[in-house]
């Protein structure tokens, strides 16, 4: 049960980061975020972390 959990919390963790660098990068607009270089920077760091988190839940465990 654990792993598919962690799976989609990864899949929304890429689609957080993705929206937060293209919010940081000034490509969404209408947020408090839109422009901020922080954004641009938290984002993709965020993004990697879901993709490891999902790489790590989706992969088959070998040992008994």
């Amino acid at each position: 049960m654990r792993r598919p959990v962690a799976v989609v919390v990864g899949v929304l963790l890429v689609a957080v980061g993705a929206l937060w660098t293209l919010q940081g990068l000034g490509y969404v607009g209408g947020s408090a975020m839109s422009g901020v270089t922080l954004w641009a920077v938290v984002g993709p760091i965020v993004a990697v972390g879901g993709v490891l988190l999902a790489w790590r839940g989706a992969r088959r465990n070998t040992a008994p």
